[in-house]
């Protein structure tokens, strides 16, 4: 038999056997153990990449934590530029703003009701 018949008639996976096997003859069954198991934990590798790729649940839970991780981070960095470029006078004239408030609450809620007729009025109009 011709090495293009034996080919042909012979497993794809006999072929790759032989390939490895070279010209030295026949292989040890350890050799073969050996080749077996590698393949086995090669395929289990393969088979677990190919399940998180597919766990649709996981990737979206994932998607989510990295954004939410991102925008937490531009929050705080955003905030921090605030507070940088805001000048301190703006926070005691916000602490003033609410001991006014605090104290004279009868004019500031008379003002909002004013206000708001003025402004219904004109939409009534």
């Amino acid at each position: 038999m011709g090495e293009d018949e034996r080919t042909a008639s012979t497993p794809v996976g006999a072929q790759a056997a032989d390939a490895q096997a070279g010209d030295q003859g026949p292989r040890e069954p350890d050799e073969i153990r050996r080749d077996i198991e590698e393949t086995r934990r090669d395929l289990g590798d393969t088979v677990a990449a190919v399940a998180e790729k597919a766990d649709v649940k996981a990737q979206a839970k994932s998607k989510v934590d990295d954004v939410k991780g991102r925008v937490t981070g531009k929050k705080d960095e955003f905030a921090d530029r605030a507070k940088q470029a805001a000048p301190e006078s703006s926070g005691q004239a916000a602490e003033q703003a609410k001991a006014f408030a605090q104290q004279n609450r009868t004019a500031l809620i008379v003002a909002g009701a004013v206000l708001a007729g003025f402004v219904i009025g004109r939409r009534g109009r």
